[in-house]
């Protein structure tokens, strides 16, 4: 009976531990999806804001009413060959806004987007936006300067463990992020997100944490208390 009795709790360990496995999404995927999300390669977040730097400068300088609207609808796809592979419908709305100056000082606007793109890690189908205000439009700023909350929800597939795919949902908020003048390189800012999800069959995922923007390309990116670097550009990461 008692060889019965243990034989018994082993076999419970065992399949407790393989439940375990089987659903835990890890810090590493939960970081890919993030990473994705940024990546201008992937025309994620790091793309759209710049792409909302230069269309918010254009309308400034066009000398629009304070206080005008202008709308845009674009598709983006990768080039040929890319490594990295997206295509999005994206549709912007920009409202000017002036200082006491009648000078155009920000923007405030929203980007609606849908699409997919395709990395060495995971493919991903998503719809989102990014609700923004964009300062630092004046001629004696120095830098522009972004605060706002991106948003992106979808399916997801893993490319290195296929048994993980199912639906994901993304919220970042972004605080002072600044781009450089000329060029509009991201110089700094910071920002929080929640990721959260769901793998049928096997169970719920659910991740925060903290993004800090570095000035070089890249950003240190905090899962879990899990510490990566991201390729802004590329959307590749490293464990610190």
């Amino acid at each position: 009976m008692a060889l019965i009795l243990v034989g018994a709790i082993a076999c419970k360990k065992t399949d407790n531990s393989s439940v375990k496995i089987n659903t835990n999404v890890s810090s590493d995927d939960a970081a890919d999806m993030v990473a994705g999300s940024l990546s201008v390669n992937s025309n994620g977040f790091a793309g759209i804001s710049n792409d909302v730097a230069v269309q918010s400068q254009v309308y400034a300088d066009a000398h629009l009413a304070c206080g005008s609207t202008k709308t845009d609808t674009i598709t983006k796809k990768s080039s040929a060959g890319a490594s990295v592979t997206y295509s999005y419908g994206l549709g912007y709305s920009y409202t000017l806004n002036c200082n006491t100056s009648s000078i155009p000082d920000n923007v405030i606007g929203k980007v609606n987007y849908s699409g997919s793109f395709s990395n060495p890690h995971l493919s991903e189908s998503s719809s989102g936006n990014l609700s923004f205000t964009l300062a630092g439009l004046t001629p004696t700023a120095t830098a522009y300067v972004l605060n706002g909350t991106f948003l992106r929800s979808g399916s997801f597939a893993s490319k290195t463990d296929t048994a993980k795919h199912g639906n994901s949902n993304l919220s970042v908020t972004v605080q002072n992020l600044n781009f450089r003048k000329p060029g509009r390189a991201i110089a700094s800012g910071t920002a929080t997100f929640s990721l959260n999800g769901s793998i049928p069959k096997k169970g719920n995922f659910s991740f925060t944490g903290t993004l800090v923007f570095n000035g070089d390309g890249t950003a240190k990116l905090t899962v879990n208390g899990t510490i990566y670097t991201v390729n802004l550009i590329t959307g590749e990461k490293t464990k610190d």
